[in-house]
């Protein structure tokens, strides 16, 4: 096991004091100690994996010095476009050090969205011909291999990966955490919207908490699962998948149930879903201003105005609230205003520590999911 300040000092003593990224479960102690022990310019929280290696390069062009970019393996894909298009030593040759959580590694039970993205991660580095090392767990012979790709990613100005398995940081609980008193939390807001749900309205829930809380919500009112879509992974789609299905679908009133980190992560897409004005959609983000499910890092959704954003892009209606008695109040207006609708829903940070996952499979949601939307 690695001692993540032994870690970060060894990256500091070689010339790394720069950092960005989004934060991933199996980096959140290094995550968190980075947050705790670094200027908060040094350390910038992206909205996506492709925009940190896009930070990270120019870094590195105005200051000479080697940046250091972490995600989990599931954002691999957002940087593939940065990298090969940018980085890579066939056009600019930009020296980057990757840390790269590897979910769903073969062998290691991980959950159904993680299996296929640990399957291909070292064979995706391999394709975009980016030399990569699995750290020892070893802390000497760790700290060597880091040394020893400083100086090679140095010489060769390219990326080079350090892939990190479970289990290889030693425990770290983050000190600067984000604090606020809002009164509910995001379970509570969650029940209040999902009891006043009509029978056959749609649901898309985004991926982490959330969807783990609806699931067990539904069980708990003994209601049916089939007209919820659990985006358990894909992180930042759920706006995009309720879109097309808002639009084959005009009859039903369709609700994504977003996240702040998801809905900054890709942003983009409340452009469609403005100028394209489905009158059946609504979209509810649930703001608890941090990346919760994988260590509580902060986002920026307390520092941006996403009402006024979803109103510049087209939405014909928006909302923010705190309190239960908001909600009551604006709930019935949802129902009878024609969209697309948005709804910020700032909420506090304080999930269960006994929340369960659901016991379904993602072919199993599917399968029901469609039949559902089938039924006119």
């Amino acid at each position: 096991m690695i001692r993540v300040n032994k870690f970060y000092d060894t990256l500091c003593a070689n010339g790394i004091d720069f950092f960005t990224g989004v934060p991933d479960s199996l980096l959140k102690d290094f995550c968190a100690y980075v947050m705790d022990h670094t200027p908060g310019k040094q350390n910038i929280i992206a909205a996506n994996e492709g925009a940190a290696v896009g930070i990270a390069a120019g870094h590195y062009m105005a200051s000479g010095r080697l940046p250091l970019v972490y995600m989990q393996n599931s954002g691999l894909g957002n940087t593939v476009n940065p990298l090969l298009s940018l980085a890579d030593e066939k056009v600019y040759g930009l020296p980057l050090l990757l840390l790269i959580g590897w979910r769903g590694e073969p062998g290691v039970h991980d959950e159904p969205q993680h299996v296929k993205q640990g399957e291909v991660t070292l064979d995706l580095l391999e394709a975009m011909q980016i030399p990569y090392t699995v750290l020892v767990q070893e802390e000497k012979q760790a700290l060597e291999q880091v040394y020893r790709m400083i100086k090679e990613v140095k010489e060769k100005n390219c990326p080079h990966a350090i892939v990190i398995r479970k289990g290889l940081f030693d425990e770290y609980k983050l000190r600067n955490k984000v604090c606020h008193d809002y009164p509910l939390s995001r379970e509570e807001a969650l029940k209040l919207i999902v009891q006043y749900l009509g029978k056959k309205d749609v649901v898309v829930s985004t991926t982490g908490k959330l969807s783990r809380e609806l699931f067990e919500l539904r069980e708990t009112l003994q209601q049916e699962h089939e007209r919820d879509f659990l985006t358990v992974g894909s992180m930042g789609y759920s706006s995009s998948i309720a879109l097309g299905i808002a639009l084959e679908k005009p009859e039903k009133t369709v609700w994504c149930l977003d996240g702040d980190g998801a809905f900054i992560m890709h942003m983009g897409a409340i452009t469609n879903i403005g100028a394209l004005a489905p009158k059946n959609y609504r979209h509810i983000i649930f703001n608890n201003g941090a990346h919760e499910s994988v260590g509580g890092q902060p986002t920026l959704g307390f520092q941006i105005d996403m009402p006024a954003i979803g109103q510049a892009c087209g939405y014909r209606h928006i909302y923010s609230v705190v309190t239960r008695e908001e909600i009551e109040r604006i709930l019935p207006r949802l129902q009878q205003c024609e969209g697309p609708v948005l709804l910020e829903l700032r909420v506090k940070i304080n999930s269960r520590a006994d929340l369960g996952r659901p016991t379904t499979t993602p072919l199993e949601n599917k399968k029901h999911f469609i039949a559902f939307l089938s039924n006119e």
